[in-house]
């Protein structure tokens, strides 16, 4: 799970990643020599938007457990978006008036695919071990009930 401090983080890379982009393009360099660092941006803006999703419905435990820094995570996830849209309307505004309007969709096919094959490689993943931790606390919690409830009858029986 995305915590405030990744949330944070992704959006100092992608901070750091914009303003190399801003002075790249002041500079005259075209988008093929800034693909490095717009993939950068690009993944960072996917890291956030996928904290969003998470923060939107985080697991049964952190609801239960951690309910004030389940809306932390949520209005941080948020500011962030806010920003990297920012960011976007400001890329798009310059990409459109130095490369023209097709290199603005040019960017947009370029980030999908790299959504595409992070959901596929990285969320997913975190996602199955989050499952994976549920399940196992919720065995543990059911054990930890049935070991009461059969020394409560064990002690009521040996009373």
């Amino acid at each position: 799970m995305f915590d405030p401090v990744s949330i944070t983080a992704a959006v100092s890379i992608a901070s750091s990643a914009f303003k190399t982009i801003k002075e790249g393009f002041a500079l005259g360099k075209d988008i093929e020599g800034m693909s490095k660092d717009i993939g950068r941006w690009m993944t960072a803006v996917s890291d956030v938007d996928n904290a969003e999703k998470m923060a939107k419905n985080p697991p049964i435990f952190k609801k239960l457990f951690s309910a004030g820094s389940v809306e932390e995570e949520a209005l941080n996830a948020y500011v962030a978006k806010k920003k990297l849209q920012e960011q976007r309307q400001e890329l798009k505004t310059w990409l459109n008036f130095t490369q023209g309007p097709n290199a603005y969709n040019e960017l947009l096919q370029m980030e999908g695919k790299i959504r595409k094959d992070r959901q596929e490689a990285i969320y997913k993943q975190q996602q199955l071990r989050h499952k994976i931790m549920e399940y196992i606390a919720i065995g543990v919690l059911a054990c930890t009930i049935v070991g009461v409830v059969i020394l409560v009858a064990y002690l009521y029986h040996n009373k």
